[in-house]
């Protein structure tokens, strides 16, 4: 699964988008570059995986392959994997980068990038810039007749977002999925698979206080993959008073079950569809 990962694409290509989306690059040595090449047995047990998975794939997309209809003979496969990796443990040994040699050249790059010292190669236009954080962004419009809906029904509802005025406030509506300060980059990067495509957005209930507002927002799938935010309460914040943080809005169910937020219920819930990207 890992390997198909990059089906297609050459390593050019997918360090260039590394650096574009990331600004610098670390790359942790694995195998000696002046090596023997691989055993006939351990090429050919590959192959055999490689083309099993994409059997697999074909039938059950991204669905575990121990779990789809060819589950047999991957418990079969593995087997004779392992023995053909154990029978060639000397020269599996033999063509690995020491892991003292490994960690000091990682440090010195990771050195050199703190520094400053690491120039982006050309070839990387960067047109993403540094990504901060990956969002679903769900259209102005359709929030703006979500609200106008739930201000039909409630009249408390309908005073406080004509006293925000939220049509004049509200920017890019967006569920934040990962935030690279609150949960490191390789949470941001791991919604990479799913950039551009669609993503349905339930929302069922609206929170607010005299100092913000946001919607309760439930993620759908994609391609029957669940999409999950990293925040403990995904949600869209549609408008904070002036000093206050958009990220407060995180305090909002706190808040509610301590009594100092109201919360409005979206029953039967609304569903609009967004786009997953990268910001």
């Amino acid at each position: 699964m890992f390997y198909n990962l990059y089906d297609g694409k050459s390593r050019r290509e997918f360090e260039s988008e590394l650096y574009e989306r990331f600004g610098s690059l670390v790359k942790m040595p694995l195998l000696k570059p002046e090596r023997a090449p691989l055993p006939g047995d351990v090429k050919t047990i590959l192959d055999e995986g490689m083309s099993l998975f994409r059997l697999h794939q074909s039938r059950h997309g991204r669905a575990e392959p121990s779990k789809g209809s060819y589950a047999q003979e991957w418990a079969q496969w593995e087997k004779r994997l392992r023995v053909v990796l154990s029978r060639n443990a000397n020269y599996l040994t033999s063509i690995q980068v020491p892991f003292d040699v490994a960690v000091k050249e990682v440090l010195e790059q990771l050195k050199a990038v703190a520094k400053g010292d690491v120039k982006t190669p050309d070839t990387a236009k960067r047109r993403f810039g540094n990504i901060v954080f990956a969002a679903v962004t769900v259209p102005q419009a359709d929030i703006l007749s979500l609200l106008r809906k739930l201000g039909e029904n409630d009249g408390d509802v309908n005073n406080f977002l004509n006293g925000i005025k939220v049509e004049d406030n509200l920017s890019k509506a967006h569920v934040t999925l990962a935030h690279k300060r609150a949960h490191g980059v390789a949470a941001v990067a791991s919604y990479g698979v799913y950039q551009n495509q669609e993503v349905p957005v339930s929302f069922n209930a609206f929170l607010y206080t005299d100092k913000m507002a946001a919607l309760e927002a439930q993620l759908g799938t994609v391609n029957g993959e669940k999409i999950d935010s990293k925040n403990d309460w995904p949600h869209v914040t549609l408008w904070t008073a002036p000093g206050v943080a958009p990220k407060e809005a995180n305090m909002l169910p706190q808040l509610f079950s301590s009594g100092q937020a109201k919360r409005v219920l979206i029953d039967p819930p609304i569903t609009i569809t967004g786009v997953l990207d990268f910001y």
